[in-house]
């Protein structure tokens, strides 16, 4: 006796077994938009009001800083910021600007624990990349204390990263970069207040140097504001020897296009 029937029929008990969560979860959590909240016909789908309001980073834009130029100033061009104060790493990317729709994007994964988002956030990061997080050696989140991952129980750049590896099936390395100064929080700090407050903030973790010596990474955090975090970060890649070190954020809080 044949046993395709019964492979069938599996199948099709599988299927309505799936629609049938499907239906439930949606009942349960039906679909809003992570902008507003107002109802939506899909998961992780914004509402028209909302989407507009998303200003993704598009080139024309500096290439050490990833800002976006108002204007086409040609190839290779790079903004003022990036000629005065060269950064420590080797470039920054990120989606969007920190506003309207994307920083309550931002502030639902951090502070309202939606990390159900984090994979629609990585899928635009992994675009706005301009390819490096494909050619990388390895993905690396900006860490959190101990004592502030006990209390929040995740870290949104581990998330963020998480996904971006298993969208680019480049290695995750989630503990090669520890935080070592439980820090202050870094919002209402001047940028001199931010900078002093991670500094030497970082270090590789024990055995893990040669996870880190030669290698081009891609170093993860959520919003890009005055750069101390990630520079403070890869200050300590640098001295483990890492060959490349590109930045890569969900969003970047600009005054507007320069």
């Amino acid at each position: 006796m044949s046993a395709e029937p019964n492979v069938n029929a599996l199948r099709l008990l599988t299927s309505f077994a799936a629609g049938w969560t499907r239906w439930i979860g949606d009942f349960v959590y039906p679909p809003i938009c992570p902008g507003c909240g107002v109802r939506t016909g899909a998961h992780q789908g914004f509402c028209p009001s909302c989407w507009r309001e998303i200003r993704f980073i598009e080139r024309p834009y500096c290439e050490k800083l990833g800002l976006p130029f108002s204007y086409d100033p040609g190839p290779g061009i790079l903004s003022a910021q990036a000629i005065a104060e060269p950064p420590v790493f080797d470039r920054l990317r990120s989606a969007a600007i920190f506003e309207g729709a994307a920083r309550d994007l931002v502030h639902s994964l951090k502070y309202r624990d939606r990390t159900d988002l984090a994979g629609m956030m990585a899928g635009w990061m992994l675009r706005a990349s301009d390819g490096y997080v494909e050619n990388c050696d390895a993905i690396l989140p900006v860490p959190l204390h101990r004592s502030r991952f006990a209390s929040r129980k995740f870290n949104q750049a581990a998330e963020l990263a998480r996904h971006l590896s298993q969208k680019s099936g480049r290695p995750f390395l989630p503990s090669t970069l520890i935080r070592v100064k439980r820090t202050n929080r870094q919002v209402g700090l001047t940028a001199r207040g931010r900078e002093d407050n991670v500094r030497a903030a970082f270090a590789i973790a024990p055995r893990h140097e040669d996870r880190v010596f030669g290698k081009r990474l891609v170093l993860v955090d959520d919003v890009y504001t005055t750069g101390a975090t990630v520079s403070s970060a890869t200050r300590a890649l640098r001295k483990a020897g890492a060959a490349e070190v590109t930045v890569l954020t969900f969003a970047m809080a600009v005054g507007g296009p320069i």
